[in-house]
């Protein structure tokens, strides 16, 4: 179907380094409905919209280096190209590299990072009650 690309992966081996839930099962890439969705292997749904997930981008350009303030930092206001997701890339085992309208490629957004900030109700509510909140780049909490 145009706009979609989904990614399955079964577990099939063993883990060893105790943090199986940041393993996604399946991940899905809807370019038309502007969204990006993911089961892990701990059974949880992380849903991401594509103007969250370029807002999240990680990239030296987007959130700086070296003591210099990113683009994003700046609030910009974000052109739908700049939120058109046109593909979506596996990183190893580890990421996902988006590639947007407007040419960005070079944010690769951790699985760990996109677990750790999914934007579910559920998920918000636990951050939110964390005694020592953890701030993520890019306005996440």
């Amino acid at each position: 179907m145009p706009g979609r690309r989904a990614y399955d992966r079964r577990m099939s081996g063993s883990y060893t380094s105790g943090t199986e839930y940041l393993a996604p099962v399946r991940i899905h890439a809807d370019r038309a409905a502007g969204r990006v969705e993911i089961d892990w292997a701990d059974g949880h749904h992380t849903v991401y919209d594509t103007v969250t997930l370029r807002w999240m981008c990680p990239c030296a350009y987007c959130r700086g280096e070296m003591g210099q303030p990113g683009w994003l930092d700046s609030k910009p206001t974000l052109t739908p190209n700049q939120t058109e997701l046109v593909d979506l890339q596996l990183v190893g085992s580890y990421a996902l590299a988006p590639t947007w309208a407007d040419g960005h490629h070079t944010g690769f957004h951790t699985f760990e990072r996109l677990r750790a900030a999914c934007p579910c109700a559920e998920d918000e509510a636990r951050r939110a009650a964390a005694p020592h909140a953890q701030h993520l780049p890019g306005g996440v909490t």
